[in-house]
């Protein structure tokens, strides 16, 4: 049986401090890299995250903190990478560990920008971390539930199926139910086109379209989103309905907790993209998520009606009200 070893969180947002209450109550020791000596300075004082999940509770003796990514990568041998997407190329643009022996697992639901490759390509055509060694984790989880312990549902995505089997017993808890796939691209690209398909719902939210064209919005999306999966990678073990496809769809495009949904609705209420993203001031992976998608379907000219709409409302400025319209005119 694969022993996952010493783990290693990499990031400080909400997601990151969830899973770092998972992982922590199973190993009793973590290493947590933030990037800000302050932030960890005020973790260690308060005895939680100053700035997200403010209520989960640790034990300063169960964690070790660092600001140097160097550090963290030599010392531990699953590093569980938490970050924005955005940001993962600058981090580790400071790493001098080779990666490639270690057992990454990325629970980033966006894309890499500029190199437009989901973070587990990026980590092995970049870094030359085979494929055995990567693996994902997806499903309907928002951290807030998951720090109330409110039960769900995680799938762990990894070629090497002991080793996510591994890791799901590290995961697994009275809250927390697990599973395993071999779909890592699916999943990965799945988790970004829902941040997409759930900024779109949250628009129509904004532009006061009702439950009853939420519904049909969301299933024509994952009819859009079984075509891009089915043309990336046709595998046919893979059911768009199992809850790592449908179900976090269905939590990102319905939940308050959704920070998509919620960038959304701020566009179709009037709000131009600056002004959104300032007072969220949260990153919705999706915004960015939608530029990298429309240029990876510009080769594989998959039919995405719903990605081009938003992206043409997010990056072409063209109103709402013109492109959402368009977009009911083509669903049945």
């Amino acid at each position: 049986m694969y022993n996952c070893g010493k783990i290693a969180i990499i990031g400080g947002g909400s997601w990151a401090t969830a899973i770092a209450k998972i992982v922590v109550s199973h190993t009793h020791h973590i290493g947590w890299y933030m990037r800000r000596d302050d932030r960890i300075e005020d973790f260690r004082r308060l005895g939680h995250n100053p700035a997200y999940l403010t209520s989960v509770r640790f034990k300063m003796d169960e964690i070790a903190f660092t600001s140097d990514i160097n550090k963290i990568t030599q010392l531990y041998d699953t590093l569980v990478f938490v970050t924005p997407s955005p940001y993962l190329k600058s981090h580790l643009k400071k790493v001098k560990t080779r990666l490639r022996d270690k057992f990454i697992i990325t629970a980033i639901k966006g894309i890499v920008p500029d190199e437009n490759l989901v973070c587990s390509e990026y980590f092995h055509q970049v870094y030359d971390v085979p494929y055995e060694n990567l693996a994902c984790i997806g499903g309907p989880s928002h951290a807030e539930e998951v720090a109330m312990e409110r039960l769900s549902y995680l799938t762990i995505g990894c070629a090497d199926e002991e080793k996510a089997k591994a890791f799901t017993e590290v995961l697994a808890s009275n809250y927390i139910k697990t599973k395993t796939s071999t779909d890592v691209i699916g999943i990965e690209y799945s988790s970004v086109l829902k941040n997409v398909y759930a900024i779109a719902s949250g628009i129509c939210s904004g532009l006061k379209y009702g439950d009853n064209f939420q519904a049909v919005l969301l299933s024509n999306a994952m009819q859009e989103m079984n075509r891009f999966l089915l043309t990336i990678n046709p595998m046919s073990k893979r059911s768009i309905i199992d809850s790592v496809y449908l179900g976090d769809q269905l939590v990102t495009g319905y939940s308050n907790f959704s920070r998509n949904r919620t960038f959304g609705t701020m566009i179709g209420k009037g709000y131009n993209v600056k002004t959104a993203q300032i007072e969220m001031e949260m990153i919705a992976e999706g915004y960015f998520g939608t530029k990298c998608m429309k240029e990876i379907n510009r080769h594989m000219h998959v039919n995405m009606p719903i990605l081009d709409a938003v992206y043409n409302i997010l990056y072409e400025r063209i109103s709402p009200q013109i492109e959402i319209k368009l977009l009911t005119d083509s669903f049945r």
